[in-house]
């Protein structure tokens, strides 16, 4: 590894979790936006803990989660690996994170040794050159006036300075009050190289598909999000199927849109590709969306 800078040298510690049994492992919080564990943190880890109990010549193709409990940043989360199936071609995980002697998050995941077969994929949209466009220290300032708390920017820049993640068009808090299209696009990529690992590559893009995902319900309103008060909500559930290999270390263009919206839900679902146009990654989630009773 090298090339890294020290925010994220600090994600790949946090990812680098503690083994305290067989099947137990520990890790710890960093800082987020609100005042709880990120979601994408508590997946990341959680498939961390998963794959390292699965032989190195099986890669994760697909996971399926459900967030449980709102996480404590200042406490640390054991995550149990319960080893459900080791058969020829496939492994399934279960783990469930603790926190508090309660669940906070369960996720089962399933790894597959490597197999050809039949070879098809959805073309890569359109999207501009990713090095043509800001980057979220530049981006951000320009909307400070979006936010009744003036530390809200330097927060977001700080939860983001592990990853080079560009905005293709304006985030929700650049439209507030104005409905669009229900899609966007961001380019991504961790900010340093990153080891061969393709666990790791796998577990970092899980990692940053649970900070923009839900963009998209929020566009369909106007709507700004969290950080502008003008929405409240969670993630509820959140699954992946890797379909091809990638790097986290080179852009990935990742494409979302949300097909509905009810019931306080919002459903996200989105396509990741390699900057050369293969479809690396699919993803769905819902999430809590609610208007405040103030509105």
């Amino acid at each position: 590894m090298s090339t890294t800078n020290d925010s994220l040298l600090d994600l790949l510690q946090l990812l680098d979790l503690e083994q305290i049994e067989r099947d137990i492992f520990r890790g710890t919080s960093r800082s987020a936006v609100v005042p709880r564990v990120f979601g994408g943190q508590v997946a990341a880890q959680a498939l961390v803990a998963a794959g390292r109990t699965v032989p190195a010549d099986r890669s994760a193709h697909s996971l399926h989660s459900y967030f449980l409990r709102a996480g404590d940043p200042g406490a640390p989360i054991v995550y149990t690996v319960d080893r459900i199936r080791d058969g020829r071609s496939f492994t399934t995980r279960r783990v469930v994170a603790v926190q508090h002697g309660q669940p906070i998050f369960h996720l089962s995941a399933s790894f597959q040794t490597y197999e050809a077969g039949l070879e098809h994929q959805a073309p890569m949209p359109a999207a501009p050159d990713p090095e043509t466009l800001p980057t979220a220290a530049e981006m951000l300032p320009r909307y400070a006036d979006r936010f009744s708390d003036p530390g809200v920017v330097d927060r977001l820049i700080e939860a983001r300075a592990a990853v080079d993640l560009r905005y293709v068009d304006a985030p929700p808090f650049g439209t507030v009050g104005e409905s669009r299209e229900p899609r966007s696009q961001v380019w991504f990529r961790t900010n340093g190289k990153l080891a061969d690992d393709p666990l790791l590559h796998v577990c970092m893009a899980t990692y940053v598909s649970d900070m923009t995902l839900l963009d998209s319900v929020l566009l369909a309103h106007g709507r700004g999000g969290w950080a502008v008060g003008d929405v409240v909500g969670a993630s509820l559930d959140h699954a992946m199927w890797f379909h091809r290999p990638f790097r986290a270390d080179e852009w990935l263009l990742y494409d979302q849109e949300s097909p509905s919206a009810s019931g306080g839900r919002g459903l996200g679902q989105a396509r990741i590709y390699t900057q050369d146009g293969r479809l690396a990654i699919t993803v769905i989630q819902e999430g809590v969306v609610r208007v405040p009773r103030k509105d």
